[in-house]
């Protein structure tokens, strides 16, 4: 794992430089403190919500938002597709040098997204992840079987991108909007960290790593994931690992793209 960045590394963080993305579903009862936390980051030049077809009132919330927010850019989907095709709907509409990935509920902490953004905007990163894994000073404890999970699809997830990631399965997950859009994403569902992964890791991109705080939901208190997608994540990292005409897909040629650590030759 990467060493976290130093502190001057994350004062370096230019305001208004971060779009964040946000899939939401049936978030009614955690939107509006997310997007307030969201907000309150000087970093934060906009947050693209995209409703996955939410039918419990978090759609009329959203409305009400934005409002009176200029920063906040709403898109919906008529119908449930998925957390992976709301992230790349949020990445085709993204304007901002970097962009992260920012779940609806309360589980991640806003106030990490300039360390995990730090790396990219001191010039020593492409991508960045924020790891729950990775000591810190504190953490909730949660479900043994759920971390043993994790741990068991980020290990294979090396094996095969020859990646030392502590957590590939982490929400924040930061990145050069070049590279992001550059990359040809697919998956509708909880495949999407697998996936975007396996193509970072195909691409010239420097990635590093950051450990962050995380505050889980118990399913009493609305987690959606389940032992079913977790059998898709392992499906999805074989998939876009191990077939070349699937992994090996790019918009176009890094050398054209520009703005990467270490650009190919």
């Amino acid at each position: 794992m990467t060493s976290p960045a130093p502190t001057s590394a994350r004062k370096r963080v230019p305001p208004h430089c971060v779009s964040v993305i946000m899939p939401a579903y049936n978030e009614r009862k955690t939107i509006r403190e997310i997007i307030a936390r969201v907000l309150a980051q000087p970093c934060v030049a906009e947050i693209i919500v995209v409703d996955d077809g939410s039918a419990d009132g978090t759609r009329d919330i959203l409305k009400e938002l934005a409002a009176s927010e200029k920063r906040l850019r709403l898109e919906f989907h008529p119908e449930n597709r998925g957390k992976g095709a709301a992230v790349r709907r949020g990445i085709d509409l993204a304007t901002s040098d970097y962009v992260i990935v920012q779940d609806a509920d309360l589980e991640y902490d806003p106030g990490d997204i300039e360390s995990v953004v730090a790396p990219l905007a001191a010039g020593l990163a492409d991508a960045c992840y924020g790891s729950r894994f990775a000591p810190r000073e504190h953490r909730r404890v949660l479900f043994f079987r759920h971390e043993l999970g994790n741990r068991f699809l980020t290990f294979l997830s090396n094996l095969l991108t020859d990646q030392n990631l502590t957590d590939m399965e982490t929400c924040y997950k930061a990145f050069r909007r070049s590279l992001l859009q550059n990359l040809v994403l697919e998956t509708n569902r909880f495949g999407f960290e697998p996936e975007v992964t396996a193509r970072v890791a195909k691409s010239p991109a420097v990635l590093y790593e950051v450990p962050i705080s995380y505050h889980g939901r118990t399913y009493a208190q609305g987690k959606k994931i389940t032992w079913r997608d977790g059998f898709a994540a392992l499906w999805f990292i074989l998939k876009f690992n191990l077939s070349p005409a699937v992994r090996d897909q790019i918009k176009r040629p890094w050398k054209e793209i520009g703005g990467l650590i270490e650009p190919p030759a």
